[in-house]
């Protein structure tokens, strides 16, 4: 369903009870809510809660979100990156977790637990230093406290593909930055990559996504300051984000609990969810005493 979200219209989906357990689960760059695998959806509903996924925007079918000025193409961007200058971004992390609290409170949600990915990691941290009051609390997966400066840019910008040839990189992309110790077949990457290619995937969108991220201020300084229940989780053969990011994340938060995952990388796949099930659910199951359920 399409809701209106701090201004934009973003592309929702719901699973499990009405009065679970208030969970929303945030996507990493260019990805969309189909691929949160099935299995983690179910897990996560068998164990009571109430699960809430999103189109980040700009991918998908949430609204598009330019800006005058900036320019996603990719030849753009790398061409200023190489002459030393910062791409100006049309949005923020801080703005992307604005739309989710503009998402809870179009759903008459006061408060979530908050479970992102990579980008959506990013986007966690902000929601968390922004937004405390609105948490329960926040998972923090594959992802870093300091975006600017890191990870291969070049690697991460999309260029214009048609159908087969977007589905040939997300191929490349799960080789390169898969799970190793829970693989997915290339059938299930080939036609995920397809579904999502046919709901939406515009190159220029997960540029000014790339762009947002580039833009992030670094949060090692600010991080210190949070107080709320808070899980590290990150693969011990990620190839994208390495591991130490995520020491390093939950160093800094005060109490944070950290959960290193040998043969997990940068993709979460069906057979990698149900261990995120159970790490997800085993650590609000620890905190409940002190959060709300309902939300």
């Amino acid at each position: 369903m399409q809701i209106k979200a701090n201004g934009i219209t973003l592309e929702v989906q719901r699973h499990g009870p009405q009065d679970g357990v208030p969970l929303i689960l945030i996507r990493g760059l260019g990805s969309q809510l189909i691929h949160w695998p099935r299995e983690m959806l179910s897990g996560l509903v068998d164990r009571g809660f109430r699960v809430v996924i999103f189109d980040n925007r700009d991918v998908g079918q949430s609204a598009r979100c330019p800006a005058p000025g900036v320019d996603g193409r990719a030849k753009t961007i790398l061409a200023d990156l190489a002459a030393g200058r910062a791409p100006q971004a049309a949005y923020t992390l801080d703005d992307m977790a604005d739309d989710v609290i503009g998402l809870m409170d179009a759903l008459g949600m006061a408060r979530a637990h908050v479970f992102g990915i990579s980008m959506g990691g990013g986007i966690v941290q902000a929601l968390a230093l922004r937004h405390a009051n609105r948490l329960l609390s926040a998972t923090i997966v594959m992802s870093r406290a300091a975006f600017t400066g890191q990870g291969p840019i070049d690697q991460l910008l999309s260029h214009p593909q048609d159908r087969e040839g977007y589905i040939d990189a997300a191929l490349i992309g799960d080789h390169a930055w898969g799970s190793p110790g829970f693989p997915a077949p290339d059938s299930y990457v080939r036609d995920l990559a397809g579904r999502s290619y046919d709901r939406g995937a515009e190159p220029e969108g997960v540029n000014r996504q790339l762009l947002a991220i580039i833009a992030s201020p670094d949060r090692r300084h600010a991080l210190r300051a949070i107080d709320l229940p808070c899980l590290v989780i990150h693969g011990a053969d990620d190839a994208l984000i390495p591991v130490q990011a995520g020491e390093e994340i939950a160093a800094l938060i005060p109490d944070a609990v950290l959960r290193i995952v040998p043969g997990m990388g940068h993709i979460i796949t069906p057979a990698l969810a149900p261990v995120m099930v159970d790490l997800l659910a085993g650590f609000i199951a620890q905190i409940a005493p002190t959060s709300d359920p309902q939300g």
